[in-house]
């Protein structure tokens, strides 16, 4: 809520507290962004807040907000204002994992998303509120089909870059991180699809000193993401 507040990036409507709330710093923080940006405020009863929150965990405050914007792919993959650096979902469909990554990614400096538009997850109120204002931060593509869509971002200049366990190329080795890249990230029990994974420059994995065979894809993803972040 105070990121989608803050970041200004789309039209809110208002904003509800449910009746009853315990004064808190954040409230506070909230009513002021709101009053800066000329958003009504309502306080509301608890059943009608309740009916109107389509989440359990919206904690007795909800804004009525535009859609999020969805950005061209195109737009995503060219160097205006930096070097991109982008993160790629293949069937990834827990709107939890999907909330983590965005909020990894936009803390390690990624500068766009791409979700295919079909068997995949897509930002929900479980995904906002996972992604604790990371949807407001980073810039969002919708693609009809994620093979049709790395194929584009090759042709734009954009290193691909698929997250394999089975991979022979280590993450530690990534050394064009500095360069406009897109990480793929598979989905959470197969991985990355096999056209995907056809349309890769480089297949990486993270070296695992362990037992444990592999990492569920948000741990992965986040250590992926700041790897690059520390070799930019």
């Amino acid at each position: 809520m105070r990121e989608l507040l803050a970041a200004r990036a789309r039209p809110v409507r208002d904003v509800w507290t449910a009746e009853g709330m315990e004064p808190a710093p954040i409230l506070r923080e909230i009513n002021d962004l709101a009053r800066k940006a000329r958003v009504p405020v309502r306080v509301v009863g608890r059943r009608s807040f309740d009916a109107e929150a389509r989440t359990d965990g919206a904690q007795g405050v909800l804004a009525h907000a535009q859609p999020l914007p969805e950005w061209d792919l195109d737009e995503l993959c060219r160097p205006e204002g930096g070097t991109p650096f982008l993160l790629a979902f293949d069937g990834v469909t827990d709107p939890q994992n999907l909330g983590a990554l965005l909020r990894s990614g936009e803390a390690a400096g990624v500068t766009g998303a791409v979700l295919a538009r079909h068997r995949a997850v897509h930002v929900t109120p479980a995904v906002t509120k996972a992604a604790a204002g990371a949807v407001e931060r980073v810039r969002l593509a919708v693609v009809p089909g994620l093979p049709t869509a790395l194929a584009r971002a090759k042709a734009l200049g954009v290193w691909v870059v698929g997250l394999d366990a089975a991979a022979d190329a280590s993450l530690f080795d990534l050394t064009l991180a500095d360069e406009p890249v897109m990480l793929v990230l598979g989905s959470e029990g197969a991985g990355l699809s096999r056209l995907v994974t056809e349309r890769c420059d480089l297949l990486i994995r993270i070296p695992l000193r362990g037992r444990i065979s592999s990492l569920n894809v948000a741990a992965a993803g986040t250590l992926a993401a700041f790897e690059v972040s520390r070799r930019r």
